[in-house]
């Protein structure tokens, strides 16, 4: 099913014996957009640290009571390698911190989560890993570049079509299996009296991060005219059937080989 980001926000996350903070953000990867981590602020418990928590680690959610179980310790989290959230997470921090919990890297496979579809689909190959040094030796050979980008700073980027300025995100809609955001939430109404649409992140062009803007390779015109989007509403197939429909695009849920390429992004 897909979830709104912005009302996953405040979540109570739960280890194995206790709760430990609430969810802040989301850090996605921005060449596959999937969520990679939730951010969890941990509160009195941490002196307001940021944590870490991999899709990999979520065992059971209770969307009614705001509530997602993590299959970690209160210990585990109090140990794992600490972030910091005004800096780049470094492909070297990801490394060390997947070295912590045992679990296998996901980029270099050939699915979303490298070797699984779905984070549930990994294993941990062993158990949490403490020697400092075996842990720098695994993270050292990796690159420094970071793939990752917080849901909270891209909401407000621009959206721009292929003739100009169209709106703004304005959340993320995402598959809460995989984790992958399925859809980005456009808010056309800076411009006219317009509505809230969907695009899928398959049409995204180009990113700009240093400007904030998303350009897609669609017009505004087409945009403006696509089915619109309620937050009350519930996404079914019928409903991406049919903004697949209207676009004319390929579905995601189709073979890969039958999907357009996806974007690239920019640092300029």
């Amino acid at each position: 099913m897909l979830r709104n980001v912005a009302h996953l926000k405040g979540f109570t996350i739960r280890a194995r014996d206790g709760e430990i903070g609430t969810l802040d953000q989301f850090y996605f990867d921005d060449e596959t957009w999937a969520i990679r981590y939730l951010v969890v602020n941990a509160g009195d418990w941490l002196g307001g640290r940021l944590v870490l928590v991999s899709p990999i680690a979520l065992r059971q959610a209770e969307w009614q009571s705001k509530r997602l179980d993590v299959a970690l310790t209160k210990k585990q989290i109090e140990d794992s390698p600490p972030i910091d959230t005004h800096k780049p997470v470094s492909r070297q921090h990801e490394a060390l911190y997947l070295g912590y919990y045992g679990y296998p890297y996901y980029w270099g496979g050939p699915n979303l989560w490298g070797l699984a579809s779905y984070p549930s689909g990994l294993t941990v190959e062993r158990e949490a890993v403490t020697e400092a040094e075996a842990l720098r030796a695994r993270a050292g050979k990796e690159s420094a570049d970071s793939h990752l980008r917080s849901t909270e700073e891209v909401t407000g980027y621009s959206i721009a079509a292929e003739d100009g300025a169209i709106g703004h995100v304005e959340d993320f809609l995402v598959d809460d299996e995989t984790w992958a955001i399925r859809y980005l939430e456009v808010d056309t109404r800076n411009w006219w009296p317009g509505k809230k649409v969907l695009v899928s992140p398959q049409w995204i062009e180009n990113v700009s991060w240093p400007d904030s803007k998303v350009y897609v390779d669609l017009t505004r015109e087409t945009i403006r005219n696509a089915p619109e989007w309620l937050e009350s509403m519930t996404v079914t197939r019928e409903y991406e059937n049919r903004l697949y429909d209207y676009y004319d695009r390929s579905p995601y849920w189709e073979p890969v080989s039958k999907q357009p390429s996806s974007g690239t992004t920019s640092n300029g």
